[in-house]
C-alpha cells in the first residue's frame, strides 16, 4: 500500500482512507492514477519522490520551519544597499494596520457582492497614483513591473498595428527577459544602445533603429542603472514623428522630484509600487502599474481591471466598480486581448494608505531626501582609492559603482562587507556584461549619514 493511501494527513482535507475510498467510489474509479490517464504515460512521474519523511506533528513542523527561517539575515539586522527593483523603504505602522483588516487582507480581486470597501480604496489608489504621475488613468495593480512593461508594449502593438518594439539596453535584465517572453512570437524586440559615458540613450542608435514597423520605444527613467534620461522630449518627438508611441518605466517615487513621463511626451508609463509603502518580503510585494491619458484608444486596450465611480439608483449614493468590464478576459474569456488572472490588489491598498499619509508635501520631501543622501553616498565612495562612478549623469536612488580598479571582485567585496554587517550593492558583472566588477547601490531614506559613513569606512577597510 502506498504512503498516501494509508496516511491521514493533518493538513490535507479528505485524506482519511475511508473518505478517499467513498469519494473514488462516487466518481467511479478504483485507483487515483485514473484521474491522470489523459496525461501520456511517458510524461507522468513513476515511483516515489525523494522527499524527507512527513512531519505530522504541528510542533515538529514549527520547529523545522523556525530553524530554516533562523538562517535568514534581514535588512533589519544589517545595513542594506541592495536594490535593482526591490529596495528597503520605511513603511509606517498604520499601513500594516489597515491592510491587515479582514475586508482588505484577502484582496485577491473580488466581486461587488463580497466587496466591503475594497473597490473604493482601489479607486482611491488609482486616483492618488494618477495625481503623482500626472496621468488620467491608472490600473488596479498587476503582478509586477515586468508584466506591466510587457503589457504596455502589447497595448502599443494593438494600438499601432506594428510588430517591433525598441527597448533601451539599460533596462533591468529580468524585465527584458519577461518582455521577450511576453512578446514572442507576436513582436520583435530590438535593443537600443546607450552612451558609455553618460549612461543615457544613444540617439544615433535610436534613430538608426526607427522604421515604419516600430510600435514603441520602451525605456526606464530612472534607468535600471539609476541614470536619469535628459532627452525625454527629444525622444518623444522622434517617436511621434515616426507614428510610434513612447513607453516609460519608472520608480514612482522619482515623480515626486523630477518631471513625470507625461510631461515629456510619454504615451504610457509603467513601473512598480514596491517603493510606496510595501515591505521587501523576499520580493513578494512587487506590484505593477500602468498609466495613460483618458483616451479610448488607450483605455480599451488595458487588459487589467479599472475601477470607476458612478451614481447608483439610490439618491445621494455613489458606487465603485469596473470600467468597461467587457475589455477584460473576465468579461469575454477566450476573446480577451490578454489573460488577466491574479493581481496584486493588496499592495495597491497599502500604497493608497502610504500616499494619503505623505500627501504632496511629504512625498516631495521624501524624494528630495533620497536624492540628497544618494549624492552624499556617491561623494563618499568616489573618494576611495580605485573606486569610481560608472556614469556621469544625474541619478535617482541608485547608481553604478565601478570596482574594477580596486583589484578585488564585487563578490569578494560583498562577502567582506557582510562580515562587517553591511549588504553591499547588487553585482552587475554577470547580468550586464558591459559592466564588469560593477555594483548597483541603492540609497533610500533608510540610510542616514551614519549608515553611509559606515559603508565608506567598511569599504576603505575592505579595499586596503
Amino acid at each position: 500500500m502506498k504512503f498516501h493511501e494509508r496516511q491521514v494527513h493533518p493538513y490535507i482535507p479528505n485524506s482519511a482512507p475511508a473518505t478517499k475510498a467513498a469519494m473514488m467510489k462516487e466518481i467511479g474509479i478504483e485507483d487515483i492514477d485514473e484521474l491522470y490517464e489523459d496525461i501520456p504515460s511517458h510524461l507522468r512521474f513513476k515511483g516515489e519522490m525523494n522527499l524527507p519523511k512527513a512531519l505530522t506533528s504541528e510542533l515538529a513542523l514549527k520547529r523545522h520551519m523556525d530553524g530554516i527561517l533562523g538562517k535568514n539575515v534581514s535588512v533589519d539586522e544589517k545595513i542594506s544597499f541592495l536594490g535593482g527593483g526591490c529596495s528597503n523603504h520605511y513603511v509606517p505602522a498604520i499601513v500594516d494596520e489597515v491592510i491587515n483588516r479582514s475586508e482588505f487582507l484577502t484582496a485577491y480581486a473580488g466581486e461587488p457582492y463580497e466587496d466591503h470597501g475594497r473597490f473604493q480604496v482601489l479607486f482611491e489608489y488609482q486616483s492618488l497614483m494618477a495625481e503623482l504621475l500626472d496621468f488620467d488613468v491608472v490600473n488596479v495593480p498587476t503582478y509586477d513591473w515586468g508584466q506591466a512593461a510587457a503589457t504596455s508594449i502589447r497595448m502599443a502593438e494593438r494600438i499601432t498595428g506594428r510588430g517591433t518594439v525598441l527597448v533601451a539596453d539599460t533596462i533591468s535584465p529580468d524585465r527584458l527577459s519577461i518582455i521577450r517572453n511576453y512578446c514572442h512570437p507576436v513582436m520583435q524586440v530590438v535593443l537600443v544602445g546607450h552612451d558609455n559615458t553618460s549612461g543615457q540613450i544613444d540617439m544615433g542608435s535610436l534613430k538608426g533603429n526607427l522604421s515604419g514597423d516600430v510600435a514603441a520605444l520602451y525605456f526606464e527613467n530612472p534607468a535600471y542603472t539609476g541614470v536619469l534620461e535628459e532627452n525625454g522630449q527629444v525622444i518623444a518627438d522622434e517617436l511621434h514623428a515616426n507614428g510610434s508611441l513612447m513607453i516609460v518605466g519608472l520608480d514612482p517615487l522619482s515623480a515626486s522630484v523630477i518631471k513625470p513621463p507625461s510631461q515629456y511626451g510619454a504615451d504610457i508609463a509603467c513601473g512598480d509600487i514596491q517603493s510606496l509603502g510595501n515591505h521587501m518580503h523576499f520580493g513578494g510585494t512587487l506590484a505593477g502599474f500602468i498609466a495613460t491619458r483618458d483616451e479610448e484608444r488607450f483605455v480599451m486596450e488595458y487588459p487589467s481591471r479599472l475601477f470607476g465611480i458612478a451614481k447608483t439608483s439610490v439618491e445621494g449614493e455613489w458606487g465603485f466598480s469596473d470600467v468597461a468590464y467587457d475589455r477584460t478576459s473576465f468579461g469575454v474569456r477566450e476573446k480577451g486581448k490578454e489573460f488577466v488572472g491574479t493581481a496584486a490588489a493588496l499592495w495597491g491598498i497599502s500604497s493608497a494608505v502610504y500616499l494619503s499619509l505623505l500627501g504632496p508635501q511629504g512625498i516631495t520631501e521624501l524624494g528630495q531626501t533620497i536624492i540628497q543622501r544618494s549624492l552624499y553616498t556617491q561623494k563618499r565612495l568616489s573618494e576611495l582609492k580605485g573606486v569610481k562612478l560608472r556614469f556621469t549623469s544625474a541619478t535617482f536612488k541608485e547608481c553604478v559603482v565601478d570596482f574594477s580598479g580596486t583589484g578585488k571582485t564585487v563578490v569578494e567585496i560583498n562577502k567582506l562587507l557582510l562580515e562587517k554587517g553591511i549588504f553591499g550593492g547588487k553585482d552587475l558583472t554577470e547580468e550586464m556584461p558591459g559592466l564588469p566588477q560593477c555594483a548597483l547601490y541603492a540609497v533610500t531614506e533608510m540610510h542616514g549619514q551614519a549608515e553611509i559613513d559606515a559603508l565608506a569606512a567598511a569599504l576603505k577597510s575592505v579595499l586596503a
